[in-house]
């Protein structure tokens, strides 16, 4: 019995030792950031960037694409193609990102305006009904006021998906608008997005 009580000890102690002998990559040669090294000539350890190297998925040739922008000015386009689909997936991440200041319904009746706090402007005010489609994008992007950047949060595409859930949003209260003129009731209609919106097809976009 004391014997294999020993045996036991043994190989439980030989298993132990094992495991901790188990080094892998945890130990290998390896230059810490900016040490020294005789290996290359300039006494560098670490390489420096090829010249005009772009990271993987970070080659934005399409300004207009990538900044909401042309030639410094807001773009009235979307240089996406907008699906439904798309409008579909701009208000899910709408209603994920932007309802909590600008309500669901974009008049910035939010939850935090009931908390106290800054109420946004309304996307029913005839200046960002008549705002460029990029402006949408660039407020999201860098921020504006008291709202900050969305850029980590956000991808480049769902922003632009996003600015068409908000021009679908804006062309529906305008058919409920005429809709109430000429019949004397709120009636929304299908009318057509203003020349800055998802309606046109512009040079790229355009929904379907």
């Amino acid at each position: 019995m004391y014997r294999r009580k020993v045996m036991a000890g043994v190989v439980l102690a030989g298993a132990l030792g094992l495991t901790a002998c188990r080094q892998d990559m945890h130990n290998q040669p390896r230059y810490k950031p900016f040490a020294a090294t005789s290996f290359f000539g300039d006494g560098r350890s670490a390489r420096p960037a090829i010249e005009d190297t772009v990271a993987r998925g970070q080659l934005h040739l399409d300004q207009a694409r990538y900044t909401g922008k042309e030639n410094g000015k807001d773009i009235s386009y979307f240089p996406i193609q907008i699906t439904r689909a798309d409008v579909a997936r701009g208000q899910e991440r709408f209603n994920i990102f932007c309802s909590p200041c600008h309500g669901r319904l974009g008049d910035g009746h939010g939850m935090i305006v009931s908390r106290g706090l800054r109420q946004p402007p309304s996307y029913y005010d005839p200046r960002l009904v008549n705002a460029p489609v990029g402006h949408f994008f660039d407020v999201m992007t860098n921020g504006y006021g008291a709202m900050y950047s969305y850029a980590s949060r956000v991808p480049v595409d769902d922003r632009w998906r996003i600015a068409s859930y908000i021009r679908a949003l804006q062309a529906s209260a305008a058919g409920a608008s005429a809709g109430a003129s000429q019949n004397g009731a709120a009636s929304p209609q299908n009318g057509a997005v203003s020349q800055n919106g998802a309606g046109q097809s512009g040079r790229a976009g355009g929904l379907q």
